[in-house]
């Protein structure tokens, strides 16, 4: 049971680390958000997000994780921070 616990521990760490930088990851899609307003651009960037997702397809088959799932979770997280650069208008 102690090594279950380990884990565990490790494993929150972990969702620690992820939650810290998918902050920065927010704060900086923020501060992107408002370099596109001042210049007059779209918010939306079908092409980088298309860039974004094939590359990340690709990384998780090098991380042995399922690109599908993977796909999924990049996909929330690009809404997340679309959400956050219209917050700010």
């Amino acid at each position: 049971m102690d090594e279950i616990i380990n884990q565990r521990r490790q494993i929150d760490e972990i969702d620690e680390e992820i939650m810290r930088l998918l902050g920065e990851r927010v704060r900086i899609c923020r501060s992107i958000g408002l370099l596109k307003r001042r210049r007059g651009f779209q918010i939306e960037d079908v092409q980088r997000e298309k860039e974004v997702l094939a590359h990340v397809k690709e990384k998780a088959e090098r991380f042995e994780l399922n690109p599908e799932l993977t796909e999924r979770i990049y996909r929330l997280i690009i809404e997340l921070c679309r959400v956050v650069q219209h917050v700010d208008e």
